[in-house]
């Protein structure tokens, strides 16, 4: 395994993962949550609750970028295609679902955190595809 090239993708992975939830939630998303304001904290609360949203996405970018280098098969972008899928696959659609039933959120709102999820996913695994490479093992 790189863990260099591994630490560089993982730090890339967060980066891009920050800036597209931000874009996502914070503009394109907007309108949608100012509609069902009934189901979250005050805006003041989340934003001072925003350092657990950095953390796991650490946490997330790092094990996002491990398990693909563990698996990693050297067929180009096409892997972080197919990789970002499977774990949308995996874990957005069982969350979101699971949001779904326990929360009233209109049904246009999963639509579009399973969208939004599963072309963020795909992207970054694209990043990750295209910074990981193993190392070169000396003949």
């Amino acid at each position: 395994m790189n863990w260099q090239k591994l630490l560089i993708a993982f730090i890339v992975v967060f980066v891009v993962l920050q800036v597209l939830s931000f874009v996502i939630h914070r503009i394109i998303l907007d309108s949608d949550y100012k509609a069902i304001t009934d189901v979250f904290r005050p805006q003041a609360d989340m934003e001072s609750k925003m350092w657990i949203s950095w953390v796991t996405g650490l946490i997330f970018a790092f094990f996002f970028v491990y398990v693909f280098a563990k698996g990693y098969e050297n067929k180009g972008i096409m892997e972080g295609i197919r990789y970002g899928l499977v774990i949308g696959c995996f874990m957005s659609i069982p969350s979101i679902y699971g949001q779904f039933m326990v929360y009233e959120l209109p049904y246009s709102l999963i639509l579009k955190w399973l969208f939004s999820d599963f072309i963020t996913l795909v992207i970054i695994g694209i990043v990750a595809a295209l910074i990981y490479k193993p190392q070169v093992q000396p003949a």
